[in-house]
């Protein structure tokens, strides 16, 4: 009896094997058979700070964009849009050496510049939730496979509001200083001082809005004007917060009632959520 469930256990696991190895190869995307190296980046780690969630690329980001340099040049580069086979999956043809590698994942409409390993910018100078890896690999003849887990490099302002906007309000429109629209993987941060602009269209009911920034450290400060504009972009209201605490891979909310309020009349708390890190909370 003893070695006949031996046996049996024997062979649901060899069963199970097979069954996963089957998945694997439905589930793998096809690789060009000259490609060397291949990135897999199907997950990402964006809870660093607290506990480790991974997920899959396609659930966090639209682009991925992956760059290759090698003494200071820049040799080749990949880009994916999701819904592209294999998006995820980067699979690269390089000669024997050692390479700075910079992978960009965001959802911006278009894709990121990557300049050098020191600089990467976005349409328009506008910033949509960011991850990011930067390393070095040594491609040889045979092809090996690299999985990277990804961070996010943005901190979130999210703008609630305690009653929906009047009917004729059509558009908020955003504009601070204080961060940055250009990244350096080589330093995880922003890299320059932007004037960010970003214009969102309200939705009837809509009492959440927000926008993104790179932080030039870890904590950084914000200044942010807000307008509520019409039809023909006529402003309605307008308030302006100042000393706006963002932290990377926080979220950083305000709420209040927007029309007929100023400044002072909000509360702000600094939080994490499910796949954000850390929880600070702020009042006044």
């Amino acid at each position: 009896m003893k070695n006949f469930m031996s046996f049996a256990l024997l062979l649901w696991s060899a069963l199970l094997l097979v069954a996963c190895e089957k998945q694997l190869d439905k589930d793998a995307p096809s690789v060009a058979d000259d490609a060397n190296v291949v990135l897999q980046l199907s997950c990402y780690e964006v809870s660093p700070i607290s506990t480790r969630s991974i997920r899959d690329i396609s659930q966090m980001c639209s682009r991925v964009g992956v760059a290759f340099f090698k003494d200071g040049t820049k040799v080749k580069t990949v880009r994916q849009t999701v819904g592209d086979e294999g998006f995820g999956t980067v699979a690269a043809t390089l000669e024997e050496g050692t390479y700075e590698v910079v992978v960009i994942a965001h959802n911006c409409d278009g894709a990121s510049t990557i300049t050098s390993p020191e600089k990467v910018t976005f349409p328009n100078n506008v910033v949509s939730d960011t991850f990011y890896y930067y390393g070095t690999l040594t491609a040889t003849s045979d092809r090996q496979t690299f999985q990277y887990q990804m961070t996010r490099v943005v901190a979130m302002f999210r703008l609630t509001l305690e009653q929906p906007l009047p009917a004729e309000a059509k558009k908020l429109w955003f504009y601070y200083t204080g961060g940055s629209s250009t990244f350096s993987p080589a330093l995880g941060y922003g890299c320059v001082n932007s004037r960010q602009t970003v214009t969102l269209d309200v939705a009837a009911g809509q009492q959440t809005f927000e926008v993104y920034t790179m932080p030039h450290e870890e904590n950084d400060e914000l200044k942010i004007q807000v307008r509520v504009m019409g039809e023909t972009d006529n402003i309605l209201n307008e308030l302006t917060f100042e000393n706006v605490p963002v932290v990377r891979n926080h979220v950083t909310t305000y709420k209040g009632s927007f029309m007929g309020s100023s400044s002072n009349a909000y509360t702000f708390s600094l939080t994490g959520e499910s796949d954000w890190a850390g929880i600070d909370v702020y009042t006044f």
